[in-house]
């Protein structure tokens, strides 16, 4: 018989709150997290702002002697699932801990210690290299040090599919409980690579917005959208069985009820042109709830700010929901916090699960007027209104497509 997954705890760092009800509050607000970079001396860049989380010091969240032991990506995940744990309330000495597992993905791990190490090398020669650059860079590392940190002895995985990774980290938790493989999993994705190899290389293919103007910068489905902005950060959401959940009286944000993934099988940047890929993701999610089509008025969407994504991603809610898509609300945390990479379906799906427990849509911020093809709702302004049902798409480099279906809490 399938379980029912329920929400209980969340955990946020991001470029515009340090925890989930700063993050929410300023989202509410519109606030922007661009500003020009500061992680390095950013001189020959074409590309001068990122979304960094300022003023993140590890040792305020977790042991400064294992702080010094994690790269930056890991240190965030340690902290947003120390969050999220605290706020589910979750006892561990009360658990089985082989019951609780984690599912922290990240798409890329510590693109900071290649630079350094292989610096090291080249200036140094091969003996130089540290000998924890490995466990220092995978990006399993940070499933592997939030379960070192909390004593979860449970089912671990990591799994990286690029920009999808986040949300695919979500909907495996979710299919891990499910399948009755854990009680409780510690779900969701972190990403650190604002430098300068993470911004070259996607300066390099011309991914990132050159845009001076921070409040013109990240503008999801917007018709002057140039690129997305690089930011950092992560989302960490405590999953429970709800039988598990109501037993220990936890308070319960919202529910998962569906998870579909699919593979465009096109190009290795470039969705399908014409959408099947995240509408096949999309459609596989609402089968999965047994939820129908004409249920859905909300979309959290992938929304990058790139030219092909945005348009894609149209392309792929009007394939999948036909005439019915005028109807739905679609917007785009992107335009906020800018991309996350590995983290952004984490994030993503704290939006989601606030959306549905308040009934409050934030809007695509900078978003004006987008061109032709794309007639879509893109929320424009905030909206208060009953939310049943919220659906957050990730598309990942590789092709990769994962949606998860998020809903009201309903006992």
């Amino acid at each position: 018989m399938s379980k029912r997954v329920v929400i209980t705890g969340m955990g946020a760092i991001t470029p515009i709150g340090k925890d989930v009800d700063t993050f929410w509050n300023e989202v509410k607000k519109g606030t922007i997290g661009f500003a020009p970079i500061s992680a390095f001396e950013n001189q020959d860049s074409r590309v001068t702002l990122a979304a960094e989380v300022k003023e993140f010091d590890a040792k305020d969240y977790m042991d400064p002697k294992k702080a010094r032991r994690m790269e930056r990506f890991c240190q965030f995940a340690v902290a947003a699932a120390g969050q999220a744990l605290a706020d589910s309330k979750l006892d561990m000495e009360k658990e089985d801990p082989y019951r609780v597992g984690c599912s922290i993905s990240s798409g890329i791990g510590s693109m900071q210690c290649m630079e350094r190490e292989h610096a090291h090398q080249m200036e140094k020669g091969q003996e130089r290299v540290s000998p924890l650059m490995v466990p220092l860079l995978i990006s399993n590392m940070a499933a592997g040090n939030v379960a070192i940190c909390y004593g979860l002895k449970g089912k671990n995985i990591n799994v990286v599919t690029a920009c999808a990774s986040g949300t695919n980290a979500i909907g495996e938790a979710f299919r891990s409980i499910d399948h009755g493989e854990a009680d409780v999993m510690l779900a969701g994705g972190t990403e650190a690579a604002v430098c300068a190899f993470g911004i070259s290389g996607f300066a390099s293919m011309t991914a990132l917005s050159p845009a001076t103007d921070p409040a013109r910068a990240s503008l999801p489905f917007d018709k002057d959208r140039s690129g997305f902005v690089m930011g950092e950060g992560s989302g960490v959401l405590v999953l429970e069985e709800l039988e598990h959940a109501k037993k220990r009286g936890a308070k319960i944000y919202a529910e998962i009820i569906g998870y579909g993934c699919s593979c465009d099988a096109y190009h290795i940047t470039s969705p399908a042109e014409n959408g099947e890929g995240a509408a096949r993701a999309m459609e596989n999610a609402l089968a999965d709830a047994g939820v129908d089509k004409s249920a859905i008025t909300y979309i959290n969407a992938h929304g990058t700010g790139t030219h092909y994504n945005d348009l894609f991603e149209t392309r792929a809610i009007k394939l999948l929901f036909g005439e019915h898509a005028k109807e739905i609300r679609v917007n785009s945390t992107k335009s906020m916090i800018g991309h996350l990479l590995g983290a952004a379906g984490a994030v993503e799906a704290i939006i989601c699960a606030k959306t549905v427990q308040e009934g409050f849509i934030h809007r695509t911020v900078g978003f004006n007027e987008a061109e032709e093809e794309m007639d879509l709702d893109y929320c424009k302004d905030n909206r208060e209104e009953a939310v049943t049902y919220a659906l957050s798409n990730s598309l990942g480099f590789g092709g990769h497509n994962a949606s998860i279906l998020i809903k009201r809490y309903e006992a």
